[in-house]
């Protein structure tokens, strides 16, 4: 997808390097060449930076004046978190009995590191931010592209000319208990992993939420950079670089670096398919990459298994702690009821009370700190959401990169995608195999946090694309998909009495769409799914 004449260059440097090594120059002329193939692949590729870019035509934009005002909002709570967490380093004792603690604020550090993407304006968390459930953090793009811009954009992060990625940034509290992804041959299902399309499988470090925490450095649609030794680079030019040498032994950064590693690190991706890693690096100190880059998802991963991200904190999990006290209101009761009943909600985001008879309680849970989601995959029929912005993005940018050349004839096909070989590396050939019957299906995700919000008028987007604006949106949805017609995109009564029809018909879940919940119903399963949100405070204690 990247039309970039300079990747024939960079190709030729490393070619010429392999010759050389096998004619067998000695390390100083060795080097000499690297930094000469280094220098050669910089120029061409700072010279493609100046091409002038294509105008885009992109039909629904947000309020870009509201978007830059919420952008400079987010990063200056970004910052301060930042500049805390960094104080707080320095103050964990460095015995053995507090490893955890410090491998937990180093893994909050890196979340929070605006530095570590391309034009050092986007942090991980810019996209998943606490007060939203680790989600989507500005209303206005939740109403409108639902995708966040990543770090190749304007200061407005204007769709016409920034870029985007093609999905609602997928909350990432809870993550941390999705297994392994493996396919289990008698259910003929995948369970585990991360992301909506589970390919972070975790088969790598036996941790999907370590493969997802690497993804976003080098996605160009997201933080942007080339490749992994780019990200290795920033954090060893980072102010915790020393408290990172504490955590992972000294000396982790003993790399020997190429003359034009800064700027490298300034030169968005994504690498050519020739030449994935443009970072030129002896064999050992490309290894020594890797496990740093290893280390840093490790770091990640363990902040989001911690309380800061998944604390098990909700007015849910305090009834289950207190069963004797009436916490849960009758209608929350009663949507809970409904869930786990005619809702049929609990077939897919499991709550651990399916075998249990008649009105449920909180005293009749026998699963104290439930997930809500099965960890396997389906296609409940969304619509094509026509707002997101990489549906446009079929012209190259100012860095010659095309994200999107089918435009609107892009359909988003999930778990296939990755299964096929498509998105992400399918680490078996078994499983591709499967991709068929995997076509439209997306990762469950868990239904904790799903009402977290800042404030009641805060808009949260649900489902892969954010087709929908509301729980009771998207309840509704559940429950009339099959009872009401189909109807065209901007229709008068759309997602009131009738839906498009799915972007994927095939592989479609039909044991919801007609579910035949009264209207007061649906408002019951919204006012339970509203206590599932962290942060509770019994009304005694406030």
């Amino acid at each position: 997808m990247q039309s970039a004449p300079f990747f024939m260059a960079g190709a030729g440097g490393l070619q010429r390097t392999k010759e050389a090594a096998n004619m067998g120059l000695n390390g100083s002329k060795m080097l000499m060449l690297l930094t000469i193939a280094a220098a050669v692949v910089t120029a061409t590729l700072l010279a493609a930076i100046a091409q002038t870019p294509a105008t885009r035509t992109f039909p629904k934009k947000p309020n870009l004046a509201i978007v830059a005002r919420d952008l400079t909002r987010v990063n200056t709570e970004i910052d301060r978190t930042f500049t805390q967490t960094l104080s707080k380093a320095a103050t964990i004792p460095k015995d053995q009995s507090h490893r955890l603690e410090r491998i937990r604020t180093l893994g909050k550090l890196l979340l929070y590191d605006r530095t570590l993407s391309v034009e050092r304006n986007t942090a991980c968390v810019s996209c998943h931010m606490p007060e939203t459930g680790f989600t989507g953090p500005i209303s206005e793009l939740n109403k409108t592209t639902v995708s966040y811009p990543g770090s190749v954009r304007n200061a407005d992060a204007n769709p016409a000319i920034s870029r985007y990625s093609g999905r609602k940034p997928m909350s990432y509290s809870y993550a941390s208990y999705s297994p392994v992804l493996h396919y289990n041959r008698t259910q003929k299902d995948f369970y585990g992993g991360n992301f909506w399309d589970m390919r972070a499988s975790g088969w790598k470090l036996q941790n999907p939420a370590s493969e997802q925490a690497q993804g976003p450095f080098t996605d160009p649609d997201e933080q942007g950079l080339l490749e992994e030794a780019c990200v290795v680079y920033l954090v060893s030019k980072s102010p915790y670089r020393a408290f990172f040498e504490e955590v992972w032994g000294q000396d982790s950064f003993n790399i020997n670096w190429p003359a034009d590693i800064e700027q490298l690190t300034r030169v968005p991706g994504p690498p050519p398919t020739n030449n994935p890693h443009p970072v030129k690096l002896s064999p050992q100190d490309r290894t020594r990459v890797s496990a740093i880059y290893d280390q840093i998802a490790m770091s990640i991963a363990a902040n989001e298994a911690g309380p800061d991200v998944s604390p098990f904190s909700s007015k849910f999990d305090y009834a289950l702690a207190h069963p004797k006290q009436k916490v849960l209101t009758k209608d929350e009761l009663a949507g809970w009821q409904l869930y786990r009943t005619k809702g049929k909600c609990n077939m897919c985001h499991v709550d651990g009370t399916s075998m249990i008879k008649g009105q449920i309680t909180p005293a009749k849970a026998t699963d104290q700190a439930p997930l809500f989601t099965d960890f396997t995959s389906a296609n409940i029929g969304v619509p094509k959401n026509l707002s997101i912005p990489l549906l446009y993005e079929t012209t190259p940018d100012r860095y010659g990169y095309v994200a999107n050349p089918k435009g609107l004839r892009y359909v988003d096909t999930g778990v296939a995608d990755f299964l096929d070989g498509k998105k992400g590396k399918n680490p078996s050939a078994e499983w591709a195999t499967h991709a068929a019957n995997f076509v439209g299906k997306f990762q469950t995700p868990t239904l904790r946090n799903v009402d977290l919000r800042p404030y009641p008028g805060f808009v949260k987007a649900y489902s892969h694309n954010g087709y929908f604006k509301s729980l009771k949106e998207i309840v509704h949805f559940y429950n009339t998909r099959d009872k009401f017609p189909h109807c065209a995109p901007g229709s008068p009564g759309e997602k009131v009495t009738c839906w498009p029809p799915p972007e994927v018909k095939q592989n479609l879940n039909m044991q919801i769409g007609n579910l035949g919940l009264t209207d007061r119903e649906e408002n019951q399963i919204v006012a339970f799914l509203k206590t599932l949100s962290d942060g509770y405070v019994p009304p005694k204690l406030k």
